[in-house]
C-alpha cells in the first residue's frame, strides 16, 4: 500500500497531476472537537476522520485535503469543558468555501467524509450550495459511522443515540490509544434515555457524563476490526465514485449539456 497523498505536502506543480491521476477527486475529512465522556479525548471525531481518510487515500490514490477539526457540536451544551462548537450556518459556509477553493484548484469529485453525527445537516447544505454553483462538481457526503451496514450495526449495538460508546471507545483503543483513559472506562457507561421521545434534547438532558452507551464493553481488537471495515468500505465507495457520471447530461440551468455529462 502506498503512502497517503496529503494535499498539505504537495506543491502547486504537483497537485494538478495528483488530481488527474485520481479522476479529479479529493477527500475532505471532517470531525469535531467536543467532550467524549470522562474516558476519551475531545479530538476523537476529527482524529478518526483523519485516520480513516489517510488509509483510504493510500489505498485509492485520492488526495486528502487537510482535516477540519471543528464541527456542529452545539448539542453537547456547556455542561462539560472541552467542546469547541461551530454554529451550523458558519460550518455550512466554511465547507462551501473550502469546496469552492478546491474546485478552483481542479477538484471535480469531492468526498465529504464526516465523523461527527450532527455535522450532517450543515454539510448537506454545503453540498447543495456547491453543486448549484459549480455544474461540473460532484459532491458526496459520507458519514463514517454508516458507510456500510456492518459498520452501522457496530456503532448502534449498545445505543440508538450513541456517543463515546463501545464502538467509539474501541476505535480509539485501536487507532489512537493516547486519547483513551483506560482507568475511567469501567465506570463510564450511561444508558440511552432517548427512546420514545418526541423532541431532540441536548446531551446535558440525556446523559449524566457525556456518554450514551457502554464503553466498558470495548476492546482494542474489536476496534481494529471495525476500523478495517470502515477503511475497506469507504475505499470501495470512493473507487466507485471515481468512475461515476450523472445519469443524464442536462446542465443545471438548462442551457446546455453539463461539462461532466456524457
Amino acid at each position: 500500500m502506498s503512502a497517503p497523498l496529503l494535499w498539505s505536502e504537495r506543491t502547486w506543480e504537483e497537485i494538478p497531476g495528483d488530481l488527474s491521476a485520481a479522476a479529479q477527486a479529493a477527500l475532505l475529512p471532517i470531525g469535531a472537537t467536543e467532550q467524549h465522556g470522562p474516558h476519551l479525548g475531545c479530538g476523537m471525531d476529527f482524529v478518526l476522520a483523519d485516520e480513516v481518510c489517510r488509509m483510504v487515500s493510500a489505498r485509492t490514490g485520492v488526495p486528502m485535503l487537510p482535516t477540519l477539526p471543528y464541527g456542529c457540536s452545539l448539542g453537547h451544551s456547556r455542561r462539560w469543558p472541552g467542546t469547541l462548537a461551530l454554529d451550523p450556518l458558519v460550518m455550512t459556509e466554511l465547507v462551501r468555501q473550502i469546496g469552492a477553493q478546491a474546485y478552483h484548484s481542479g477538484v471535480r469529485r469531492l468526498f465529504l467524509v464526516n465523523a461527527h453525527v450532527t455535522n450532517a445537516a450543515p454539510l448537506r447544505c454545503a453540498l447543495e450550495l456547491l453543486r448549484a454553483a459549480h455544474d461540473d462538481l460532484m459532491v458526496a457526503l459520507v458519514n463514517t459511522a454508516t458507510v456500510s451496514e456492518r459498520v452501522r450495526a457496530a456503532h448502534f449495538a449498545d445505543a440508538e443515540d450513541w456517543h463515546a460508546n463501545r464502538a467509539e471507545t474501541a476505535l480509539m483503543q485501536a487507532v489512537a490509544p493516547a486519547l483513551v483513559r483506560e482507568d475511567r472506562i469501567a465506570d463510564s457507561d450511561d444508558p440511552d434515555r432517548t427512546g420514545g421521545l418526541v423532541f431532540a434534547h441536548p446531551v446535558n438532558r440525556t446523559s449524566r457524563n457525556g456518554v450514551t452507551g457502554s464503553p466498558s464493553q470495548a476492546n482494542a481488537a474489536e476496534g481494529a476490526e471495525l476500523f478495517a471495515w470502515m477503511v475497506e468500505d469507504l475505499s470501495a465507495l470512493v473507487r466507485r465514485g471515481l468512475t461515476e457520471t450523472p445519469p443524464l447530461p442536462h446542465s443545471y440551468d438548462g442551457s446546455a449539456v453539463a461539462p461532466h455529462g456524457a
